[in-house]
């Protein structure tokens, strides 16, 4: 007799699939101000030691647009729980490495085995919830995509101050176990999310993906630190990355069922939903890793004050969440989205005014008001990305739109951290100019303290000043995107009958 599956209310689908993902997702950035402890004490260098970010980041780019096309081999549940499984397994060798190549190579299965999360688990929801409640169901979903990188340096900070690194990767297994349990008794594929028993492996599209995404993404993490395009090792990167992506996009487009579907972006919604989503990354992982730099090296925070600086931004977005995805069912798409781009502008312009006085509670306000206009950003972005996306298709759309936050994440981290740099060197040279050795001013500062002293002072605010130019380029970004996102498409909030979806125009 066959067993009769139990149906479960999509919320608690979505919540168990979400907590899987956070899981992921958090491990992107709660690695990132605890890398000093752990060379420390696997007796690498600081800098051998990025190869712990960089190794995941890549592994997990590679696997992220592949994920619809696994899930389509596997079938979508099982391909979810394996992936699941093998994170949870890699935290537990992670916690447990003794030295750096042993932690780097569990890092990067750790990144394979997480980059299949955050798509699938949007595909399940597309699939739990009919088109007119997408938009509050994706509140929940933007939770694990918002508040995960926010909260991953606190967490960070506060368990390698308090207790050890290795607890960064051994909390994932509790969470792990429970995950996979409860999936494996509420998650149900549809018919077209089962396993295509018979599907040919294309070994050349897959080989062109692997090398294109995994040397684009060593190019933008290593770029910085190896001076760019004056460094032979960025040159090979790039040089594979572009000629590997080319050859991609043409070998892909040719044939009849690729493991990534380009012509997906032939639908104007989902193409300009990428791009927007795309900036967003951009804005929310380098607003995330400027600031508890910022603060740690120019003002002094240690790793858990650092990270209690974007605690409560999170905490605010978490509320926001649930009134952006009501408003989804209300108001227009594209009139959200100029919404939270406009106060993400607003959030970054206030905070490019710091000064070297700002204390905690006014950088906790900074914040709060660059992540404010995040949930109106994520949750109409993501309803409109996918309305006209076909079901049998949701798996691949889901793995390609995952793919757009987290590449713009890695070049909003390249390119402010490269601006950062520069900055700070032509504010050094402009302040030096303005040192008149003559003047009653500096002879009585002289006379009161070393001209190391002096130095050090005048560097601490060139850096402050490329900080604040940094987020001031932002702001001007996210002010530009109000135009782009009052272009996108216009859908109709509600749907005309029960159950249909919303048309776009």
């Amino acid at each position: 007799m066959q067993k009769i599956q139990k149906i479960y209310n999509p919320w608690l689908i979505a919540i168990v699939v979400s907590l899987a993902a956070f899981m992921e997702v958090l491990d992107t950035t709660i690695t990132n101000v605890s890398l000093s402890h752990i060379a420390g004490t696997l007796g690498a260098s600081q800098d051998e030691s990025t190869w712990i970010i960089t190794s995941y980041l890549v592994a997990n780019g590679i696997i992220l647009p592949l994920s619809g096309w696994l899930a389509d081999i596997f079938g979508r549940k099982r391909f979810f729980m394996l992936c699941i499984a093998l994170f949870t397994l890699a935290s537990f060798a992670c916690g447990l490495a003794t030295s750096l190549p042993m932690l780097i190579f569990f890092r990067i299965l750790q990144g394979l085995a997480g980059g299949g999360l955050q798509p699938i688990q949007q595909a399940i929801v597309l699939d739990a919830f009919p088109p007119e409640k997408r938009g509050a169901a994706f509140g929940v979903t933007g939770i694990t995509m918002v508040v995960a990188p926010i909260l991953g340096p606190t967490l960070g900070g506060y368990i390698t101050d308090n207790y050890s690194w290795q607890w960064i990767f051994l909390m994932n297994i509790p969470v792990g176990i429970f995950a996979l349990i409860m999936v494996a008794k509420m998650v149900v594929d549809p018919e077209h999310a089962k396993a295509k028993i018979g599907r040919s492996i294309d070994f050349i599209g897959l080989g062109l993906v692997a090398i294109g995404l995994g040397s684009l993404q060593i190019m933008l993490d290593k770029g910085q630190q190896e001076d760019w395009f004056a460094s032979n090792f960025i040159i090979f990167f790039a040089c594979v990355s572009f000629t590997c992506l080319a050859c991609a996009i043409f070998w892909l487009l040719k044939q009849k069922d690729p493991i990534i579907d380009l012509r997906i972006f032939g639908d104007r919604a989902f193409a300009m939903s990428w791009f927007m989503m795309f900036c967003i990354g951009a804005s929310l992982y380098g607003g995330s890793t400027l600031l508890p730099i910022l603060v740690q090296s120019e003002f002094g925070y240690d790793a858990t004050l650092a990270g209690l600086v974007l605690s409560p931004g999170g905490i605010a977005v978490i509320f926001l969440m649930p009134i952006a995805g009501k408003l989804v069912g209300k108001v227009a798409a594209r009139y959200l989205a100029a919404l939270g781009m406009g106060l993400t502008a607003i959030g970054m312009w206030v905070t490019a005014n710091m000064t070297p006085q700002t204390d905690f509670g006014t950088f906790v306000m900074m914040r709060n008001l660059q992540v404010l206009g995040l949930p109106f950003l994520f949750i109409p972005i993501s309803t409109l990305a996918f309305l006209h996306i076909p079901k049998e298709k949701s798996s691949m759309a889901s793995a390609i739109f995952a793919m757009s936050r987290n590449l713009g994440g890695s070049v909003g981290i390249a390119v402010m951290a490269s601006y950062i740099v520069r900055q700070g060197q032509v504010h050094q040279a402009y302040l030096s100019e303005h040192i008149n050795a003559g003047s009653i001013a500096y002879k009585q500062t002289i006379g009161e303290q070393s001209l190391h002293h002096i130095y050090s002072q005048m560097l601490h605010q060139a850096n402050i000043m490329a900080f604040s130019d940094a987020f001031m380029v932002n702001a001007f970004m996210m002010a530009a995107l109000v135009i782009f996102a009052l272009l996108m498409p216009y859908n109709q909030p509600h749907a005309k009958k029960p159950g249909d979806a919303p048309t776009v125009h």
